[in-house]
């Protein structure tokens, strides 16, 4: 967990490229643009990875290993295509999501050599595996947010925070939106209830304060 939290946290910190919404193109086409979910091995639902330890140790052990969570290298292959075959595994791997994030932070794009799908397909493929899984939310409002794709960011943290009201990282990310849309009373109550969860980060009570609008408030 505190892995999956320090990799939500540099998600908040770099920026990606602006780019067209996949799932827009999949509404528009009326099409399945983003795939079958069923197919090969599984799919698994990460929320039940706790009783799915076999089906889940044989992914990580010859997909999803250290070297490709971190970027290093693949190891059946290219990161792009190991990072692929875990999440057709396991669509709402939370890691996996956020080393795909990652993935095209660093390289600047959304399409891989080896990805069967552009990256935002991911999420959709996550959310029709569950879509009650708060942190898929969280991750995936974090990557819109990136994107400058505010209205979508706020649509997903807030269905982040209903199904996990003490998810910290989507309440910040909340609270930055609204920052942003200079809605500071909204801001300052995210801020306060995500620091009282003992969020690290200062930059949205730095930038509450420099606005003169930080209020604390005694019961959040």
């Amino acid at each position: 967990m505190k892995r999956l939290i320090g990799y939500l946290l540099i998600l908040i910190t770099l920026g990606v490229s602006p780019a067209t919404s996949t799932l827009a193109i999949a509404a528009r086409s009326g099409a399945l643009y983003c795939g079958e979910l069923k197919g090969g091995y599984g799919p698994f639902d990460y929320i039940n990875r706790h009783s799915l330890q076999e089906q889940l140790t044989v992914v990580e052990s010859f997909h999803f290993t250290y070297d490709v969570e971190n970027l290093i290298k693949g190891q059946s292959g290219s990161i792009a295509g190991d990072l692929n075959y875990t999440l057709h595994a396991w669509p709402n791997h939370h890691r996996a999501l956020v080393s795909l994030v990652r993935l095209s932070i660093r390289d600047k794009s959304t399409r891989f050599h080896g990805l069967k799908y552009p990256v935002e397909c991911y999420f959709d493929r996550a959310i029709r595996m569950n879509a009650t899984d708060a942190k898929v939310r969280s991750i995936y409002g974090g990557y819109l947010l990136q994107q400058g794709r505010n209205k979508e960011a706020i649509e997903q943290l807030d269905i982040a925070v209903n199904l996990e009201p003490d998810n910290a990282t989507a309440l910040y990310n909340l609270g930055l939106l609204h920052f942003k849309q200079k809605n500071y009373e909204k801001a300052n109550n995210y801020a306060q209830r995500a620091y009282a969860l003992d969020f690290p980060l200062p930059g949205l009570k730095n930038k509450l304060i420099a606005a003169g609008r930080w209020k604390y408030m005694k019961n959040k």
